[in-house]
């Protein structure tokens, strides 16, 4: 792997060098080079964002989130209700929506995707790997069609925050008749009833979207959608100015000041709702041991790793929530740099000679910004305390299928949100009857539960942010992570490419409204 050095002297070069694009992508088609192909396509087993940016484009969800906003709009529901005691939501769907195939996106369509989550009986229950999606719809208890255009959702117990929820792409509706036809093949050939159509895919080289034309909305402006995994950041720099991609994403710190003085090229930044961290496995020692883990966060540099690696295209975090949204609070237990207290408190544990650990790293990935780099950093940081952190890198598909199965005990990753409410990152991450997935960390506080329940079934926001910033008051002081970061997101683009936007989440790429000069 390149060095950040290394990578900004060959991109010195490639600026010297590039003139008029050497490549010629036909205007009605946009390429999107990223940092990984998507293990697969079904949207209800997506675990990164490398693969929601492409699903999408093609699936929907029963309500969305505009283009400059994290509120929640219609999507495939026009409209909805919700019963007196919060327990029955009923959603009225758009009339002649259909599937890519041709099935008609109704009520039963609904009531299927939802149900091969959530009922261990259904007969494709065992078809995929729900990760993230059945903690989603942790609070649904059944799903009954009413009549072909009206579903209701019966919930165990009221849910505030069920519409942003339902508006992650993981919760998008497929269509029951190709996954029915096959199972295991749905995920390399997804039909959905978005505004792109999945065409072809060439693992490893590239994976074609074409413009759906009997969309029931808005049709996307370009008509072809190409995405290509390109791992390594100067190759990705170096394919945008010779014109073999539109857009790239992420862009590594140090090409961004460069590129920002580049005519052929535009910079995109926005904060988005990203926390990078480095979690611990509490179930396994040292890291059982609070001291040990609260030790690690006085240990990392945060303040060094914006500054020096990530050139200040992130915040340094004092704890899950971005600072300055809605249920965020300030006055966590604080973890200032003190290489000092770190040494006391891991003596005081027992480790007053420090220990060897393993540091599981990914070489890129979706919200992962420069994730060698960043754990360089970190591994230097706590060999002045005494601990050796050996670090072992994977590529991303594998590092994702490698952190369910093996449970490291130490790792880097990194959580993002659709929208603001808490709910969609402190009931996945910290509740407890989430682990082993998405709750990596296995952590287990019965008051953290109480309140994110509690939490859940309020339906004022005042009331709510409340209990959100108790609960974050326990899990900071409880460590079961060092909060490092929020990513700045960064996106760099051909100066031709017109009408693009960072949505305010920082969650979707929606090249789907863009055009060509």
């Amino acid at each position: 792997m390149l060095t950040i050095a290394r990578a900004a002297a060959l991109l010195a070069a490639v600026l010297v060098l590039a003139g008029p694009a050497t490549a010629q992508i036909a205007r009605d088609v946009v390429v999107v080079g990223m940092e990984a192909e998507p293990p697969g396509l079904d949207p209800g087993q997506a675990l990164g964002l490398h693969t929601l940016r492409v699903t999408h484009q093609l699936f929907e969800t029963l309500v969305a989130t505009p283009d400059d906003s994290t509120e929640v709009v219609p999507g495939l529901a026009e409209s909805w209700t919700t019963s007196a005691d919060g327990l029955a939501w009923t959603f009225k769907l758009r009339r002649g929506v259909r599937f890519h195939d041709g099935t008609p996106l109704d009520a039963a369509a609904v009531k299927f995707t939802f149900d091969r989550v959530i009922d261990p009986s259904h007969p494709h229950a065992k078809s995929g790997k729900w990760s993230f999606v059945a903690g989603y719809l942790s609070s649904v208890k059944s799903v009954d069609a009413l009549d072909p255009l009206t579903v209701r959702l019966n919930l165990k117990y009221p849910t505030s925050s069920l519409p942003a929820l339902l508006a992650l792409p993981n919760c998008a509706i497929v269509s029951p008749t190709a996954f029915a036809k096959d199972p295991a093949g749905f995920d390399a050939r997804p039909v959905g009833s978005g505004r792109y159509r999945f065409e072809t895919w060439e693992r490893g080289s590239r994976l074609v979207l074409r413009r759906n034309e009997a969309y029931w909305g808005a049709r996307g402006n370009p008509q072809t959608l190409v995405y290509r995994a390109i791992p390594d950041a100067t190759t990705r720099v170096t394919e945008l100015l010779t014109g073999g991609v539109d857009l790239i994403l992420p862009l590594a710190p140090d090409f961004v000041e460069k590129l920002e003085k580049t005519p052929q090229v535009t910079v995109h930044k926005k904060t988005g709702l990203t926390v990078w961290y480095v979690g611990f496995n509490v179930e396994k020692k040292p890291f059982t041991d609070a001291r040990v883990r609260q030790a690690f966060n006085h240990a990392v540099n945060k303040e060094a790793i914006v500054r020096d690696i990530l050139k200040g295209t992130g915040v340094p975090a004092v704890g899950p929530l971005l600072p300055g949204t809605w249920a965020a609070e300030p006055a966590v237990k604080k973890y200032p740099y003190d290489p000092g207290a770190a040494r006391r408190l891991l003596a005081e544990a027992g480790y007053p000679a420090g220990f060897e650990v393993d540091f599981w790293v990914p070489e890129s990935g979706s919200g992962m910004q420069s994730p060698v780099e960043m754990s360089t950093v970190i591994q230097s940081n706590l060999a002045a305390v005494g601990v050796k952190a050996a670090l072992k890198t994977f590529e991303w598909g594998s590092y994702l299928g490698k952190l369910r199965s093996d449970a490291p005990v130490m790792f880097a990753l990194s959580w993002f949100l659709k929208s603001e409410d808490p709910d969609l990152s402190l009931y996945p991450l910290f509740f407890s009857k989430n682990s082993p997935l998405p709750n990596r960390s296995n952590y287990a506080n019965p008051d953290v539960d109480q309140l994110l329940l509690q939490a859940r079934q309020v339906a004022d926001r005042g009331k709510r942010a409340e209990l959100y910033r108790r609960a974050q008051q326990i899990i900071v002081a409880d460590a079961p992570w060092v909060f490092v970061d929020h990513e700045q997101q960064v996106v760099a683009t051909r100066a031709g490419l017109k009408g693009f936007k960072l949505h305010p989440s920082g969650f979707d790429l929606r090249v789907e409204h863009v055009t060509k000069d």
